[in-house]
C-alpha cells in the first residue's frame, strides 16, 4: 500500500502533505489549469478531506517500476455518489510530483466543483501561508 493512501485513510493531513514533492503539479477533475506547488496542492487535498463523505479507496494499481500508482476510490459529495481515481507519479526520491484526479459521473463532478468552489477562499489562504494545520 502506498504511503499516501495510508495517510489519506488515516486522515493524517501532515503525513499526506509530506508525500508531496515541492514541485508537485496537481491536475483537478474540475479545473482547467493545473495547480503547481506543494502549498496549493496540500491546501486542495485538505479541502477534499472536508468535502468528501464516505471516502474509501477501493483498489490500488502500481506500475512495474513503482513510480506510477492509480488509486481508485468512491465518495459522496452533496448527496452525489462518485467514483474516482488518483493518478500519482513519483520522482526519484519517491515523492509525488504529478497528481491527477478524475471523477465520474458528471453530476457528481459538478457537485464536487461547487463544494470545492465554496472552499476556495480557505484553500487560497492556507496555500499563501504555506499552512499545514495540525490534524485533529
Amino acid at each position: 500500500m502506498h504511503p499516501f493512501r495510508k495517510a489519506v485513510e488515516a486522515r493524517d493531513e501532515q503525513a499526506m502533505v509530506a508525500q508531496l514533492a515541492e514541485n508537485v503539479v496537481f491536475t483537478s477533475p474540475v479545473a482547467f489549469k493545473p495547480y503547481p506547488g506543494k502549498a496549493i496542492t496540500g491546501a486542495i487535498l485538505r479541502a477534499v478531506l472536508r468535502v468528501f463523505e464516505d471516502f474509501t479507496y477501493t483498489r490500488e494499481i502500481a506500475g512495474p517500476d513503482g513510480r506510477d500508482h492509480a488509486l481508485l476510490f468512491t465518495a459522496t459529495v452533496a448527496g452525489r455518489r462518485l467514483q474516482g481515481c488518483d493518478f500519482l507519479h513519483l520522482d526519484e526520491e519517491g515523492l509525488i510530483d504529478e497528481f491527477t484526479v478524475m471523477v465520474r459521473p458528471l453530476s457528481a463532478a459538478q457537485a464536487l466543483a461547487e463544494a470545492m468552489a465554496a472552499e476556495f477562499d480557505r484553500i487560497a489562504t492556507e496555500a499563501s501561508e504555506g499552512a499545514v494545520p495540525p490534524t485533529g
